[in-house]
This record gives structure tokens, sequence and C-alpha cells, in this order.
């Protein structure tokens, strides 16, 4: 092989290995609510936090030589974090908890611990826990729904970053399905 056709086979190769990548975080991507998340057992106290997000997308540049515009990113993002904001986060799914939903109000029961929260103030996820960890997998699934939506095909991995206080985050990551893209 000539030196010629080498580099050729080597910046092909490169150009496939490269990702472009988008992120967005900031003062929009943001919510705040209250949870109890359980741990060896334990049910927490009744708390909240700030949370903030972050979202990075990587895939390959569109004929206009976009990975996304950064507010359509932002917007989808930020739909996730307005579903959550100023609410209960409620863990339908949660094993260790005794769960009702009745008379316009979810009761919620952990040993001799009793709730009473009004259903207009709960968000009853779809999840085990309410841990920053399966919080980021909740968001994840969001985005890439409203990815999907939008037609943003050239996406092939997201990734998602939920911060409960300044130093303290879980993420989750993966590519997106292929029949999400071409």
């Amino acid at each position: 092989m000539t030196d010629e056709r080498a580099r050729g086979s080597a910046q092909r190769t490169e150009q496939r290995a490269a990702t472009q990548h988008v992120e967005v975080r900031g003062v929009r991507l943001r919510f705040a609510a209250a949870h109890m998340a359980t741990l060896g057992g334990e049910l927490e106290p009744l708390h909240g936090h700030n949370y903030a997000v972050a979202c990075r997308v990587e895939g390959d540049l569109t004929s206009d030589a976009w990975v996304i515009d950064f507010s359509a990113l932002k917007r989808i993002a930020r739909e996730a974090c307005e579903a959550l904001d100023h609410r209960f986060l409620l863990q339908a799914r949660s094993p260790a908890l005794e769960l009702r939903e009745q008379d316009g109000a979810w009761l919620v029961a952990f040993g001799e611990r009793r709730y009473r929260f009004p259903t207009s103030e709960v968000v009853a996820l779809p999840i085990e826990n309410t841990t920053a960890e399966l919080l980021a997998r909740w968001i994840w699934e969001r985005v890439a729904r409203g990815l999907d939506a939008g037609g943003h095909a050239n996406i092939r991995h997201l990734a998602v970053e939920v911060e409960e206080m300044p130093g303290q985050s879980a993420s989750y990551a993966r590519e997106r399905e292929r029949s999400a893209r071409p």
C-alpha cells in the first residue's frame, strides 16, 4: 500500500471514530422537588433538593453542520424538568412502600409512618426509588422521546446528569435505539 493510500485509509477510520457533541446545562434546566428515598430497608425523612440537570448528545453533523440546535435540546430537557418542578416525586414501583391513590390523594405508608399527598402535587414516577441515578434515567427517557419526536435521528448517544446539590450528582448514558435513527 502506498503512503498516500495508507493516509487516506487512516483519515477515513478517524472520521468514522470521531464524534461531535453538544451539551446544555444552566439556570433553566433545574427543578425543585421533594422526595424520600429508601436505602438499606429504611426510608429517608421527607426532604427536598434544588436539582440541576445537564444533557449531552453525540452524533453526526447534519447537512447544516449542527449536531442539534442548542435551543431545541434545551427545550426538550426543560420540558422534563418542568414536569418535576415543585412536586413530590413518588417512586410508584417501590417494593418498600405501600401506595394507594384515592379521593384525590396519594397515600404512602412505610412501617408506622403514614403520608397523604394531594394528587395534583405528586409525580408518580415509574421507578423503584427516587435516587438521582433513577431520576437521571427517567429524564433520559423523556429527552430521548423528545429527540425522536423532533426527528433528530443523527444523534447516537445521550447522557443526562442530575445534580442534587453542588458536588453530588448521578448520570445515565447510553446509545439510542437503532429504530430511532436511520
